[in-house]
């Protein structure tokens, strides 16, 4: 149990020990937490610290990331590669931890977007069903697993502030729809490769060991925006500057994470979120028609900042079935 971004249970300690609890009670794990994980504002250093301590052990099976933050990049440049290379095992996180996510990657290691401890283990009232088959089966059960989407999904996040949000389940108001597809001719199956968008951008800028579009080229990019919402300018305009870079017309598909539309500080309609959604969509096809036409495109995957939350390999294998309309991971 590591904090690599923000060390967010200093903060919200009754939140975080009752994912503490959840990860004993209902995946028999035993959770070991490392000195940075409650500190807010930790230096970079010391969080790669506790990231290289957290795979040299032998006794411990898996990483997941209590939380996201915004300067996870700043741990990058303290991270021993070859230390990684040499104790690969699972790492779970999403949103910031695009960036340790990335570095594993470069280092030739899986590993899963999606499962920091706080949001999802966390939650309000009890943990979701859709999530923890998901988390179950990427933990203990390698291989093949089909993805499925919710009836219903929920993009309002509690007040963790109000000691309700403990017991208070998050209502799922909005139904999911199932997924858009586009152009789903084919069946592919290829490695992943992206992450939350703004990170993925911050990445690019400042380049971070990106890949060349040879080594991506047939791969299957995953995106998905955070709670800061994102415009849809810019969401298209960090798109069509990954064209211009040469990478966006390499991907074979693109898995396109559901849009959360609601924040505490920002609450939409319903309406207003559908709207954002649809604009989102409109940014995503506007830069794919003209860097990559031809590409399968799937929209609202259920693998981002909404509730429930689907992990999703990456660097490992995903099969999209467009004649089927089936999405499957390789765990």
């Amino acid at each position: 149990m590591l904090s690599p971004s923000a060390g967010v249970p200093q903060v919200f300690p009754e939140l975080h020990e009752q994912g503490l609890r959840r990860l004993r009670d209902e995946l028999d794990l035993i959770p070991v937490e490392y000195p940075t994980t409650r500190v807010l504002g930790a230096p970079a250093a010391d969080r790669a610290r506790d990231l290289h301590a957290a795979f040299a052990d032998p006794d411990i099976k898996a990483v997941l990331a209590a939380i996201g933050g915004e300067d996870q990049i700043t741990v990058l440049p303290h991270l021993d590669g070859e230390l990684l290379r040499a104790n690969p095992k699972p790492f779970f996180g999403y949103s910031d931890n695009t960036n340790l996510l990335h570095f594993l990657w470069r280092q030739g290691i899986v590993g899963y977007h999606g499962g920091s401890t706080m949001v999802h283990l966390g939650r309000g009232g009890r943990t979701h069903q859709d999530t923890m088959a998901s988390l179950r089966a990427a933990l203990f059960h390698p291989g093949w697993f089909d993805l499925t989407a919710p009836l219903a999904f929920s993009d309002e996040a509690l007040n963790w502030n109000d000691p309700a949000s403990l017991t208070t389940e998050p209502v799922a108001r909005r139904a999911a729809g199932g997924w858009t597809w586009y152009r789903p001719e084919k069946v592919i199956e290829a490695p992943t490769w992206g992450g939350n968008l703004e990170i993925v951008g911050w990445l690019l800028m400042a380049d971070r060991a990106v890949p060349t579009p040879d080594e991506i080229d047939g791969h299957v990019l995953i995106l998905e925006t955070s709670e800061e919402m994102p415009s849809a300018q810019e969401v298209f305009r960090t798109l069509r500057n990954m064209g211009e870079r040469g990478l966006l017309g390499r991907f074979s598909a693109l898995l396109m994470g559901r849009a959360k539309a609601w924040e505490i500080r920002r609450e939409t309609t319903l309406p207003e979120r559908e709207a954002y959604a649809a604009d989102q969509r409109a940014a995503v096809t506007r830069a794919m028609a003209t860097y990559n036409p031809n590409a399968t495109i799937v929209f609202d995957v259920d693998f981002g900042h909404t509730d429930p939350q689907l992990i999703v390999p990456y660097g490992g294998l995903v099969r999209i079935d467009g004649p089927g309309r089936t999405i499957s991971v390789h765990y």
